[in-house]
């Protein structure tokens, strides 16, 4: 009888990617960036542990929304005051903010619970190409999905 692998605390082994953003469309950069944090790119991969690797994002402000999704996409937030919802459209977010439009994507991917957010603070998103993680030696991470500014 076989039985399912579930992968124990000390055998989790993370690994450091940094992921180039320039002219990759934002939601399937973040669903690979995802399913990277997850550790689904793994054959350890158990759902309930935090088996993924750290990602390190760079060039996050040259991320590209395809169709009219610039102009038409809105972030929202609300106060939670009476008539407190604050909206910004994603062109200006890219402008002001790409690391956090970029961020919440992958957020919004990620399990709701603990354990997602255990696994978001192993994403570092930078707006240029500069990052202060050499340190931990990663290695440049192959995107699937094609760049759209080809």
């Amino acid at each position: 009888m076989r039985t399912t692998y579930m992968a124990k605390k000390n055998e989790i082994k993370r690994d450091w990617y940094v992921i180039d953003a320039s002219g990759f469309p934002l939601g399937r950069l973040a669903s690979e960036v995802a399913r990277i944090l997850m550790g689904k790119h793994k054959p350890i991969f158990t759902p309930h542990m935090d088996t993924g690797d750290f990602v390190i994002v760079v060039n996050a402000k040259d991320v590209v929304l395809t169709g009219n999704k610039l102009l038409q996409k809105y972030y929202y937030r609300h106060s939670g005051y009476p008539g407190g919802l604050k909206k910004i459209r994603y062109d200006k977010l890219l402008g002001s903010k790409p690391e956090m439009a970029f961020k919440l994507a992958v957020r919004r991917m990620l399990p709701a619970n603990r354990l997602g957010r255990a696994m978001l603070k192993k994403l570092k998103v930078y707006a240029g190409p500069q990052h202060p993680h050499e340190a931990q030696n990663p290695v440049v991470w192959t995107v699937r999905p094609k760049r759209v500014a080809e």
